[in-house]
């Protein structure tokens, strides 16, 4: 389907878990060759390094603390190095905590925007050079925009994400850049597999479709995002939410 991927040339931030993970993977299977940056070593990054191998592709996976300014650039040189170019950028990368607003220090402010939101703009800016006069930036938001208690800051920083997208949309368009946003709702990854039954089945009962999302669906339309099918599509922000 995504047949126009072949030799593409991609980033993929926080790739290593979730949706992160099926990002890289449906981009290496669909014929791109695939950087991903992950924070820490684990068995999840050794495991996709395994399955990333056998997909032929000329693939990289490093550490590249997306708190740190120092690391992101190393990282898109090392991206550079290794592919000559880029042609995707997919911003995935995130954290999450959940504190009252009332007692939200400014270091966990801080801390959560700039992995959510400050990590997006350093990457994407930095990634210029190497995307040239043409590509792609898909940008990974959240439902949570919606707002949600014990979660203002990051909210606030997802909810950053959309304008940063409509932004660039319009200054990088005319450059031969186009730069889109998918919005998950709930989906089946390690932070919802911590969730209580009751808190899921609340969740559940408020979709329409009955059920909570996978990684894989919420790839397949970055993929989409990603590739020649979406040539005219920019500044889109594409709800992959089950209707809710």
């Amino acid at each position: 389907m995504f047949a126009d991927l072949a030799g593409k040339r991609a980033l993929v931030t926080g790739g290593t878990r979730g949706i992160g993970r099926a990002v890289a993977l449906g981009l290496a299977r669909a014929g791109a060759h695939v950087v991903v940056s992950h924070q820490r070593e684990s068995e999840s990054a050794e495991s996709l390094r395994r399955e990333l191998k056998e997909t032929g592709g000329n693939h990289l996976v490093m550490i590249a603390d997306a708190a740190d300014p120092a690391a992101i650039t190393a990282l898109l040189d090392a991206t550079g190095t290794h592919l000559d170019g880029l042609d995707i950028v997919v911003n995935n990368v995130g954290t999450i905590s959940h504190v009252p607003y009332d007692r939200l220090p400014l270091d966990e402010w801080n801390a959560i925007l700039t992995t959510n939101l400050t990590a997006t703009h350093l990457v994407t800016q930095g990634a210029l050079p190497l995307l040239g006069d043409s590509g792609a930036v898909v940008n990974v938001g959240s439902g949570s925009v919606v707002g949600v208690p014990l979660r203002a800051h990051y909210t606030a920083a997802k909810a950053g994400l959309i304008g940063l997208t409509r932004s660039l949309s319009k200054e990088l368009g005319a450059k031969g850049i186009r730069v889109n946003l998918v919005t998950p709702g709930l989906t089946e990854t390690d932070h919802a597999n911590g969730m209580p039954d009751a808190v899921r089945t609340a969740y559940t009962n408020r979709i329409p479709l009955g059920r909570l999302g996978t990684s894989e669906e919420v790839a397949a339309v970055v993929l989409f995002l990603a590739s020649d099918v979406s040539s005219y599509v920019n500044g889109a922000n594409y709800a992959v939410d089950g209707g809710i």
